[in-house]
């Protein structure tokens, strides 16, 4: 073919111009080219609960999983990082992995909110005179880091969460310490945790750059008046212990719920508010100069406290008592005291570090008027955080008046459904997040756009097969983690297993959300993502409170579940149309074709892969009860569907897999769609 009039040669690639140059018509994914991607332990993994070292479009590598590739955005402007501190509100959460919720509050609504500050970008690539640490050439050291760090944290994260599952059942004891151990997030959360992500850290980064003293003085204030203010929101939480515990579980001890037990819990974790504030903004203070690998490994350690805890807690003779409640029980003490620890330890492991880049613990007294500049943005986030307690609360209520393990059950099936969007959706929210920033911040709306719709594409490819799975196999999932030790008594682990089968559908829709969620804080809006957070919870309640009547106690669970996860669909399809309103044309059609050709794809490889499943049974004699039939069903199943949903999406031509089909076939890739 000739070579167009003022194109490139022959054999080179088209150069790729900023919007204001290109030519007129050409679209967006014609004028960039595409890159292939590295592995995706060289993402910018999130630290436990969101953190990382935020990456320009130009540096920050595209690679979310082997093989895929996303289009790479140059600009003519010099490389920028985003505000370090991003996302730290959700950093300190125990035992939780990379962009997961560690607790089931947080599953009643999308947290890990990005700050609607606006997109200085000249004050994106950190402060002047910052450490080496923060030199570009170091950032690839600090991303691989922080992905090993992360991927660490989530094994050891999810490995605690099954030993406290096989140690304490999951019964009424579990169900009230979950409780209990949910309040010092709910309070961190309601008073400081986001004021300080939203308005606090970026303008940390703000007086490192523009402070004659490098902003030591803002640093010092900071710390001082968040310590203080921490200090006394924890004695406040702790002397209204009690009413917490009733808020969410009621006043009265029943076969189902005990608030005495929960109490007593709360009275052992509530410090933790404390802590988990000093430790966000000791990694806040950290990221903010370039050091990422303390905050990174810190939850590490939290796990292994726990774990260790845990390991005493099974040497501890006797059991906790529930009726009446002893607050000198030995068991009760290790658990709480040592579930603190392990918070106290996440955060104190921080200071040596802070040491290192010069930072002064001398108290400075005093209110810096900068933190006034972002009140009203406050306001919305503070807004958010209310919203959603509302259907924590109806989801606690309902559930620890229906069984005594329900609200253990709810909780960690929410938590095992977030794994894939840990792994998968927390990796790709991490690559488009810089790019969709500063293309918001340049007005290139189409830009924007263009990523919004590639998220949402490659969150399906990779979600809704993981859906299907757990939707049919969710039940021997349940049984194949939660067996160990007193985890599957009275079937808890079979129950759990149906709680997660029944939700797994709502994957894809919290993941699709939480990216729209980014795209309206992208756009320094905060009201927005508040709205949809009150249709959220607003569609979620009359569900949640239809449940005890619609089905037998020990099932209500599952109807919560469900209804947590219907919730999110209703949330999607309210923000994206919000988002149509505000941005024009968002090529909801393309994303609706790659949903129903992948969806079509995975329900067939899961119905495949139950009949083998069922055949091979029937053969032998049946499957066994326990873990070990599980596992074993598990691995068939997922040999059986994974080669028929390729296979299907090789048919439909599936785009956002076509390095995957270059991989595998080589000379039979087939073209763009």
């Amino acid at each position: 073919m000739a070579q167009a009039r003022g194109g490139p040669p022959p054999g080179q690639q088209s150069p790729v111009l900023p919007p204001w140059q290109r030519g007129p018509g050409v679209p967006v994914r014609d004028a960039v080219p595409t890159t292939p991607l590295v592995r995706g332990t060289d993402l910018p993994a999130v630290s436990r609960q969101g953190i990382a070292p935020a990456l320009s479009p130009d540096q920050a590598p595209t690679q979310l999983f082997a093989g895929i590739e996303m289009p790479r955005r140059t600009s003519p402007d010099p490389p920028t990082q985003l505000v370090a501190g991003v996302g730290v509100r959700a950093a300190f959460r125990a035992g939780a992995e990379p962009g997961v919720q560690a607790y089931p509050w947080l599953g009643d609504s999308p947290t890990e909110l990005i700050p609607a500050i606006r997109d200085d970008t000249e004050l994106l690539a950190g402060p002047a005179g910052a450490p080496a640490s923060a030199k570009p050439g170091s950032l690839g050291r600090s991303t691989s880091m922080i992905a090993v760090a992360s991927l660490v944290s989530r094994v050891t994260g999810f490995l605690r969460q099954i030993l406290l599952v096989a140690v304490l059942s999951l019964g009424i004891v579990n169900s009230s310490y979950t409780v209990a151990n949910t309040l010092p997030n709910i309070v961190y959360e309601l008073l400081l945790g986001g004021v300080l992500s939203s308005v606090m850290i970026p303008l940390l980064v703000r007086a490192q750059r523009d402070d004659t003293d490098g902003g030591e003085a803002y640093t010092r204030k900071l710390l001082t008046v968040a310590g203080v203010a921490l200090l006394l929101a924890t004695v406040a939480a702790m002397l209204a212990a009690g009413l917490l515990t009733q808020l969410y579980l009621g006043g009265s001890t029943t076969s189902t719920a005990n608030p005495e037990l929960a109490t007593a819990f709360a009275w052992l974790l509530l410090p933790q508010i404390f802590f988990y504030g000093i430790g966000a903004l000791f990694g806040a203070v950290l990221n903010s100069k370039g050091v990422f690998g303390p905050f990174a490994w810190a939850p590490v350690l939290n796990n292994v406290v726990v774990l260790v805890v845990l390991g005493v807690y099974v040497l501890v003779p006797g059991e906790i008592s529930v009726n009446p409640v002893e607050m000198g029980n030995a068991k009760l003490l290790v658990l709480g005291l040592g579930t603190t620890l392990g918070i106290a330890a996440q955060a104190l492991v921080l200071l040596p570090a802070l040491r290192r880049v010069g930072v002064s613990f001398k108290p400075l007294w005093g209110w810096d008027p900068r933190l006034r500049s972002a009140g009203g943005l406050a306001l919305w986030v503070v807004a958010y955080v209310l919203i959603g307690q509302a259907g924590y609360i109806v989801t606690t209520r309902v559930a620890s008046a229906s069984d005594a393990g329900a609200v253990a059950i709810y909780s960690n099936a929410w938590l095992l459904l977030q794994v894939p969007y840990g792994v998968l959706g927390v990796s790709l929210l991490t690559a488009l997040m810089p790019r969709m920033s500063k293309a918001a911040a340049e007005g290139r709306i189409e830009d924007v756009v263009a990523d919004l719709s590639l998220g949402s594409r490659l969150s399906t490819v990779f979600l809704v097969p993981i859906s299907a799975l757990l939707t049919v196999f969710g039940t021997e999932v349940g049984v194949a983690l939660f067996s160990l030790g007193h985890g599957n008594r009275d079937g808890g682990a079979a129950t759990l297993g149906a709680a997660l089968a029944v939700s797994a559908f709502g994957l894809l829709p919290y993941a699709v959300t939480l990216l729209q969620l980014r795209v309206f804080y992208a756009l320094t809006d905060s009201r927005t993502p508040t709205i949809i957070q009150l249709v959220i919870v607003g569609a979620k309640i009359p569900m949640l409170l239809l449940c005890p009547v619609l089905f037998e106690p020990q099932h209500v669970v599952l109807g919560l579940a469900a209804a947590n996860s219907l919730s999110f669909v209703v949330g999607a399809v309210v923000g994206q149309w919000l988002l149509a309103r505000r941005l024009g044309h968002v090529a909801t059609g393309e994303v609706l074709r790659t949903i129903g050709t992948t969806t079509l794809s995975s329900v067939v490889g899961a119905i495949v892969a139950y009949g083998v499943v069922l055949g091979i049974g029937r053969l032998f004699g049946g499957w066994g009860a326990g873990a070990g039939s599980a596992w074993a069903q598990l691995v068939l199943a997922l040999v059986v569907a994974a080669p028929v949903m390729l296979a299907m999406l090789w048919v439909f031509r599936q785009r956002e897999l076509e390095p995957v089909w270059r991989r595998l076939g080589g000379s039979r890739a087939r073209s763009r769609a």
